[in-house]
Parts: structure tokens; sequence; C-alpha cells
């Protein structure tokens, strides 16, 4: 991809650039709160990234061929919000002068799907770096599915995803593992600023960081150059040489860049330069005015824009507009080219699933018992040749997991794959390696960048280790699939520390994520259905290590009802249920073994499969008033896990079949018979909650 090689740096860049720095002040020291100093000395950075290198159209901020950015030191927002007022996004000074404030679209950390322009949402340190690896992974597997052939640089397909991180973000152990990851993927698209300027909240990083930065990317195998403007007598910016090392990076195809960037922050503030109160508190209204005069501005004048410089930054505007028009040619001509690919593009970037392909779904046979991960898999096998844009992997835990789609190659440079996973460069299986954090904010990425649809997997307990990315899939309303196996004591003899307790309603507490957690194999089928007919949402699936029984629904309700969240399972033999059973996963079969000991007792019980609470909760009051009836009180839960969100739905009266301490090591049905959940606890439980109203049925009670 051509580059402009010449370099020019007038005057009115840098007023520009010092109109930048005066304003990252203003506004900091306006809403009383803020990070200035990195947007100071990053100033030039990017400034020559939006003027002068990134391929963008402000007219048309999700251009399919533009280049992406992602500010990984989201704390300095303002490093983002400048540029995109100045490059003509649609932000005006007015919300510059907003900033962190309530309605504005300049909030304390850049938020996705908020403000225009801005990529990804960041401000937890080292997530950002993971999505524009994400972005990087995504870039080269949409350009797989439909332009393998062209040389790089040749294709509509082609462009880079920038980054800027800062000590924050690589101290962080995430940065590690996606970084790692790049580097064996050979991500030359992928091009990375590291400001490093020594400073943090804490002062100076030597307290607590101590490592060469370099040399840890160089063992990633990553393209490594270093800039130090610290290294004369003066601190000397020098935006040439920085141009020249940014070229020299999108020159490297086979490897991902890191630009190791030697600022200082604050600069040129004269008393809080290279502090850290210079990186995340206001500089003080002397010192700002102090900091103008250095720069030959006028210290009383505050978000002072001078027209000449707006006009001259807006020139990108133009420059947008031609790049886009020439990406343009490029891709009609594409299309024509390729009108059956041209279609597959069109329905993918519009999150639309292909006609009939419900139809490949699986369907099991009743009787046979079989894992819901082993569901989960035939389910992908089933879908995989009808949706290309469906593509995943585990962290390293590929056959207990079963996300591998049957005979599909492995996503990985051709000198990195194995006898067991053969792949090339374009492949469709992801291997993220030990790394559950690193895969959560690649998903992420993948699915910003737009063009495929990714899917992750690894055991539900390690859940845990991936919750920040989960947290902001939910925040950004990101279709990203979880698949967490192994989803309860019922994985066995691995133990305390792999059985999952808190993790069913820790992650039911995380708005905007759906949790769906299927009773077999056939309710695996409708929710991995349902999860795809979603684009706004994540979704994990909790799926079971253990066979449980596929139901025989012309016994039982149809698995129809997973789409709902929950339903009606198996009714009351008189259809006035005294006792209402709710149930999930692998104790569904053992709340309708307990129906069938209440309904001989003359008690006539209701089993409800609670698959989904999120799904349940989207549906009318009548539905949700028709599968729990209000006036029927008396109420079980059933789920190996903690009870806690289930209250609400067992009222005063109910009472929850629940794991409130760790597991243990043994084989699963020991494990569930010495823990309680059995039959005989599920009567009980029903007993004893008839007994708090007074109205038990037949048989003693011997309460919970």
């Amino acid at each position: 991809m051509s580059t402009d090689k010449t370099f020019e740096w007038t005057e009115l860049d840098q007023r520009a650039v010092d109109t930048i720095r005066a304003l990252a002040m203003d506004a900091v020291e306006q809403a009383g709160s803020g990070h200035p100093g990195t947007a100071m000395s990053l100033a030039p950075a990017a400034y020559l990234l939006f003027q002068r290198l990134m391929k963008h159209d402000p007219t048309a901020p999700d251009w399919p061929g533009r280049d992406r950015f992602v500010l990984s030191a989201g704390h300095t927002s303002l490093t983002l919000y400048i540029q995109l007022y100045l490059s003509g996004y649609g932000l005006t000074l007015e919300d510059i002068k907003r900033l962190r404030t309530w309605g504005s679209l300049t909030p304390g950390h850049p938020e996705h799907g908020h403000t225009v322009g801005v990529e990804t949402t960041t401000g937890p340190l080292g997530q950002g770096l993971g999505n524009a690896v994400g972005m990087a992974m995504a870039a080269r597997r949409e350009r797989g599915l439909f332009d393998p052939d062209p040389a790089w640089g040749e294709s509509p397909f082609d462009h880079y995803i920038w980054s800027i991180v800062s000590d924050g973000d690589i101290e962080e152990g995430i940065s590690h593992e996606v970084s790692s990851i790049a580097g064996h993927q050979k991500l030359g698209n992928l091009i990375v600023i590291y400001d490093d300027n020594d400073i943090s909240i804490e002062d100076h990083t030597q307290i607590a960081m101590s490592e060469d930065v370099a040399k840890r990317y160089e063992a990633y195998d990553w393209h490594v150059q270093t800039i130090d403007w610290t290294a004369g007598r003066v601190y000397r910016e020098d935006p040439e040489a920085l141009y020249r090392a940014l070229v020299a990076a999108q020159e490297e195809t086979e490897r991902p860049s890191l630009i190791v960037l030697r600022t200082i922050i604050g600069w040129p503030a004269p008393n809080k330069q290279n502090t850290g109160k210079a990186h995340g508190s206001a500089l003080g209204a002397e010192e700002v005015a102090a900091t103008k005069r250095v720069l030959g501005l006028d210290p009383d004048k505050t978000f002072d824009v001078p027209q000449d410089v707006l006009e001259h930054t807006r020139e990108v505007i133009e420059r947008g507009r031609e790049l886009h028009a020439r990406w343009t040619e490029a891709f009609e001509a594409w299309r024509a080219a390729h009108p059956d690919r041209a279609a597959e593009f069109d329905r993918i970037h519009g999150r639309r699933l292909p006609e009939g392909w419900a139809a490949k779904l699986p369907e099991f046979e009743a009787g046979k018992p079989l894992a819901t991960r082993a569901a989960s898999g035939e389910v992908l096998k089933a879908i995989g040749p009808v949706l290309p844009e469906l593509w995943g992997g585990s962290a390293d835990l590929a056959e207990s997991n079963l996300t591998t789609i049957k005979g599909e190659p492995s996503f990985v440079p051709e000198e990195h794959q194995t006898k067991e996973f053969p792949g090339n460069r374009y492949g469709r299986t992801l291997h993220f390696g030990v790394r559950e954090h690193g895969m959560g904010a690649i998903l992420n990425g993948i699915t910003l960048h737009g063009g495929t649809r990714p899917y992750g997997g690894t055991f539900l307990i390690f859940s845990d280790y991936m919750r920040p990315a989960v947290r902001l899939a939910a925040l950004m309303k990101l279709p990203v699939t979880y698949v967490w196996t192994h989803d309860s004591i019922g994985l066995g003899e691995d133990g305390p520390t792999h059985q999952p307790v808190e993790h069913l309603w820790a992650l039911r507490a995380i708005p905007g994520l759906d949790m769906v957690r299927p009773a077999d194999a056939n309710e695996t089928v409708v929710a991995w259905r349902t999860i795809l007919e979603h684009t706004d949402r994540p979704a994990g699936l909790a799926l079971t290590r253990q066979k449980v029984p596929t139901l025989d629904r012309t016994e039982y309700a149809s698995a129809e009802g997973v789409a709902k969240g929950g339903y009606v399972l198996a009714d009351a033999s008189n259809g006035r249920p005294g006792v209402i059973l709710i149930a999930t996963g692998s104790e569904v079969h053992i709340a309708l073994e307990g129906r069938e000991i209440l309904e001989r007792e003359g008690t006539p019980t209701r089993v409800v499969s609670m698959p989904s609470v999120e799904w349940f909760e989207e549906q009318d009051d009548a539905y949700k008033q028709q599968v729990l009836p209000p006036s029927v009180r008396a109420r079980v839960s059933i789920e190996a896990g903690v009870a806690l969100g289930w209250r609400s739905y067992i009222g005063d009266a109910g009472e929850s079949v629940s794991l409130e301490h760790f597991g243990a090591s043994a084989d699963y049905q020991t494990l569930y018979k010495q823990f309680g959940f059995t039959a005989d606890r599920v009567v009980d439980a029903a007993r004893a909650s008839l007994t708090k109203l007074g109205a038990a049925g037949q048989g003693s009670t011997t309460g919970n």
C-alpha cells in the first residue's frame, strides 16, 4: 500500500500541534479532572496519524476500507477527541469544552457507539491493544474470505490497524497475551506506537517496572523501532523521524510493528512536565498560563482555535474523500469480477443470516444421553458450511470445548501449522493458547472490525480470566459468543479449582450479557440458533462435560421454548400446579425425576426449564405469569451453583437446591449425591415450600 514518502512540516503544522496542546489543557482545566499530560506530549504523533498516514474519510466514518485507530490509552481520550474535532468527524469545539460532563459526546474514556469516529470503548488498560490485534486478525480473515489472491496492498480489503498504547497498557498482563499472539500470527497490518514516558499515576514507573520493552517485543517477533525525543541535551520533537518510522512500519508486511516513542509527559509545562501530576489531574490555571507562554500562545485565551489552523486540519477531509473514491473504484471492480462473493459480503456486513440456514441445524434423537458441549460441537459442524462468517476456537481447550469446525483449516501462518492442526493465514480455526483474557479482547476486536462473527471457548471457571473483556463486549453490545464448558461440579475429578459455583450468577449480573444454560442437546440447538439471530449483544453458553439425557419431546414440551428463556417443560398432571420446579442445564432432568415422585404423592407439579434468565425477562408479563403464575407460591429452584438470583423467582416461600460452598474432587455421580442434587432432595425442598404455605401434599414433610 503506497504512502507519500515526501515529508513537509510547516509552521502551520506546528501551530496546529500547539493548538492541540492548549485544547487539552483547557478542556481538563474546565472539567476539573482528566489526563492532560499524555494528550500534550502525543499531539505530534496523533496529528501525523490523522493528517498524513491513516486512510480515513471523516465524512464516512464507517467506510469498510478505512484504517482503524485504537486509542488503547483511553485515559488520554483528548488525544482522540481533538483529532476527531480537527479532522471534521462532527465533534465541535463545544464538545471539547464539555469533556467528562453529563450527556456530552466527550466522556472520560472513549465509548464506541456514542461518539462518531471512536472504533472501540477503551479505558481498562490493555483492552484496546487486544482489540487492535483482533481487528488485524479480522482484516486478514475477511480478505481470505473475499479476495485471497492479490499481493498485499493490491486488494480493497487491505488496510492498517493503528494503535497508541501507554506504559499502563504495556504493564497490564493482557498486553503480554495479545502481543504474543500478534507476533506469532505475523500481523503485518498492525502498527503500535508505545508512548514511553516513564510516568503513571504513582509518578515514575521505575517504582514498579524495569524491563526493556523493546527487547520484550523483539522476543515476540515484532518489528521494533525506537524514536527518542529526549536523547539530546534538550527535548526535541522530531515529527519527520516519527513519520519515517511509521512509513517503515507500513512497509514491514511480515511482522506487527512497535514504535517506542520516548516522550516527556506534559511537555512543555514548565513545572509539571515529567511528573505524575501531569498524568491524571488538571495542571492548574497558573501552569496552563505558563505553558501557553512557552508555546507563544495568549495565556488569557481559552479554547482558542485560529481559523487558519482549523482550515488546515480540515483539509484532511478532501484527502479522505479522494482515498475513499479510489478505494470505491477498486471495490466496484472487485464486485463486478466476483458477484457471488460481493453478495455474501453485503449479507455478512449487514449482519444478516442466509436464507434457510437454520434448516442445517441438527436434531437429536430422544433417549440418547449426550453432553451439551458435544451437542454444541455438532451444531458448529452442521452450520459451518453455510455460515462462513462464523469462526473461532479455544484457549487451548479445543478437545474439551469442542469448538473446532470439522475439516476447517487453522488460522495460522503456514510455518506454525501442526500435524494435528494444518492451516494457513486465511484459515478458520483460531488457537488462542492459554490466554483467556487476551482471547476476550481479541474477540471484541474481531467483532468491532466487522466482516466476520467470532466465538471463543474455555472452561466456565476461567471466564473469570476474561471477565473485563466480556463486560466491555456487553457495554458495546457486540455479538460475541462464549462457549463456556465444564459448567458445574459435574466436571468431576478436577475438583474445586475447576468447578464453577458462583460464576453463573456473577455473569448474569453483567448488564447486556445473555447467559444460556441448556438442559439437553436439543435445547443447545435452539440456544445456538437464538444467539446467532441476535446481533446486538454477547452471549455465553454454559455447557456440560457430563452426558445428560436427551429429552423425549413427544412427552415434554418442544425445545423451541428456549428462545423465550424459560418455558413449561412438563406441566402438572391436572394443569393446576401446586408447586413449580425451576431448573437449568444438567439439573433439569433431576427436576423431572422429582416431579414424578411428587405427582405420585398427589402434588401436581410443574417443571420449568429456564436456560436463560435474560431471555425470559424480555418476555411480556402475560407470558411470564403464564409460566410462573403468581398464585403458585410453592417453588423450588434447582441449579448446581449458588442460589443468589433465584430468590427473586422463588419468593419468600420458595426453596433452593443449590451449592453454597466449593466443590470437591470425585466422579460427578458421587458429587451430585453428596451435595444433594437428587430427586429426593428436590422432593424434600418442594415439601418444605408447601409446608411454609400450610399446603403440604401427601406424604411426610422432612424439610430441606
